[in-house]
């Protein structure tokens, strides 16, 4: 399945795509795609529900992001060899684990704001992982049973916050609108190999990024079974697994993100984003 959430801020309704790409509204049988409604019980029953049934969302609605009430937006560094050489880091020996503030959520079709002062709003493509379930001390064999679904996220960044502001990586990851995910969250039955996903990130129609889920150093299942030992992981936590190689500070010379541009990123399954930026009021 490929559910959603579509309205103004605030206030997005759960939603279904249907076979025909129309959106029926599901918010008379959950409230939320968030917490228990994540789970593989209740997706079980929203599949065994006849979608013609459904409202049918008429016009062209603003989407939210894919999963509501996150708790947890934890990023992946440096997972993809080509992408580390880039930026002149080592491949790490166990997965580097960063936070993003939950604040910096937004549609996969906003407006990218560019914050005040910022010199250098890069952008990554990559795969998001969304659990549905507690999850805690999970094996690498186990650990996939554990998520709801996949969605795509652009994890923005502003390299001088980042690497040169002093502290952790989160001052460049979470300004607002540094979130984007969706359209949708594909249930976990319709990606049969998450590692044999293709990818790619295009800024005014020029294609940066082209990769593949494949090269990811640490698989996806790695990366849950590692950090469930660590802290438990909770319905509706996002997992964004690091990118490819391609991104704006691995350019020579480096470009980086300006008022006006197009973003357009995809992968392969999960559907597109397509983001304007402009300047942070």
């Amino acid at each position: 399945m490929k559910l959603l959430r579509f309205g103004p801020v605030g206030a997005e309704k759960p939603g279904l795509l249907d076979a025909t790409g129309n959106i029926r509204d599901l918010s008379a049988i959950i409230p939320d795609l968030a917490d228990t409604a994540l789970s593989d019980a209740a997706l079980q029953k929203i599949r065994e529900i006849d979608v013609s049934t459904l409202p049918l969302v008429e016009g062209n609605p603003r989407l939210g992001a894919c999963v509501g009430q996150v708790g947890k937006f934890i990023c992946i560094g440096l997972n993809y060899a080509d992408h580390a050489a880039e930026s002149g880091m080592a491949l790490p020996d166990e997965p580097v684990i960063f936070f993003k503030a939950t604040s910096a959520i937004c549609g996969p079709n906003d407006a990218v704001e560019i914050p005040r002062t910022s010199v250098k709003t890069d952008w990554e493509v990559e795969l998001g992982v969304v659990i549905g379930k507690p999850t805690k001390y999970v094996s690498v064999e186990d650990a996939l049973d554990c998520v709801a679904g996949y969605c795509i996220v652009n994890d923005l960044s502003e390299r001088d916050f980042q690497l040169h502001r002093s502290g952790q990586w989160v001052k460049g990851k979470s300004c607002d609108t540094f979130g984007p995910i969706g359209p949708w969250l594909v249930t976990r039955d319709e990606i049969a190999n998450p590692q044999a996903l293709d990818m790619y990130l295009e800024v005014n129609g020029h294609r940066y990024q082209d990769g593949s889920t494949k090269t990811m150093h640490f698989d996806v299942a790695t990366v849950i079974s590692h950090l469930s030992q660590f802290m438990s992981l909770q319905p509706g936590d996002v997992i964004s697994t690091g990118t490819p190689p391609g991104v704006g500070m691995g350019q020579k010379p480096e470009t980086y993100l300006k008022p006006g541009d197009k973003i357009e990123l995809g992968i392969s399954g999960l559907g597109v984003q397509q983001q304007t930026v402009v300047a942070s009021a």
